[in-house]
């Protein structure tokens, strides 16, 4: 399994929010790039980018995005209000390794089958959930898409991944949905990246043995509660 350490753009600044309330922003430091040159310090191969702003409809990251993609050494997926072919296109241009996709591509499938036609094994379709409900629109409206069926149903896609955030547990460090992980693990025919509730080694070991390819990282590397070194001896990338 691989670990991705997350940079959550909000107004410039790399973040950290818990529960995606923009209320209760725990951490915030004013030079994302080099955040970025840290975790490749570090020994991370790729980095989870998200516009927090233009997921949400509060403005856009997209001069930090492109300075990331510019300045890094690493592979970097990148996400955050990505709602047209163009925008797809500008990121993978700019030399994003995957896009990843929410809102647009879970509300509008016809759209997803085109995209993903046209940018075969590119795209991340982000299934976040709130509890088994997947949750769109920077994670301020919750359908009542069970997030298996979603998840299951995007198996006959050209997608190079699917994320999904149990959106309840992100940045709690109380330990990851790993249940559901398990369950969505075995429905998926694609490769799953999980996220959310990350706080410990036993944590990441257990989203392994559950089937999870990847685990993106955030506020358990941000405050300390897990160290780079150690997860990187483990978890190799």
């Amino acid at each position: 399994m691989q670990v991705i350490p997350a940079i959550d753009l909000r107004d410039g600044a790399c973040v950290q929010l818990v529960g995606g309330s923009y209320a209760d922003e725990r951490v915030r430091i004013a030079d994302p790039v080099g955040v970025a040159a840290g975790w490749a310090n570090a020994g991370f191969k790729r980095i989870h980018v998200v516009d927090l702003d233009a997921a949400t409809g509060r403005g856009t990251n997209r001069k930090t995005v492109r300075q990331l993609l510019a300045a890094n050494g690493v592979t970097m997926q990148c996400g955050g209000g990505v709602r047209d072919l163009d925008s797809i296109d500008d990121l993978l241009v700019a030399g994003a390794s995957e896009v990843v996709l929410g809102t647009k591509a879970i509300e509008d499938r016809g759209w997803l089958e085109k995209a993903a036609a046209h940018y075969p094994n590119r795209l991340i379709v982000a299934a976040d959930a709130k509890g088994r409900n997947v949750a769109t629109r920077g994670w301020s409206e919750t359908s009542s898409l069970d997030v298996a069926t979603f998840v299951k149903d995007l198996n006959r896609l050209p997608l190079a991944a699917i994320l999904v955030t149990a959106i309840e547990g992100e940045g709690q460090m109380k330990g990851p949905d790993i249940g559901l992980m398990r369950e969505l693990a075995s429905v998926s025919r694609l490769p799953l990246q999980a996220s959310g509730g990350v706080g410990t080694l036993d944590d990441l070991r257990d989203l392994a043995a559950a089937g999870v390819s990847a685990t993106i990282v955030g506020m358990a590397l941000y405050t300390g509660a897990l160290q780079a070194s150690a997860i990187i001896e483990e978890f190799p990338a």
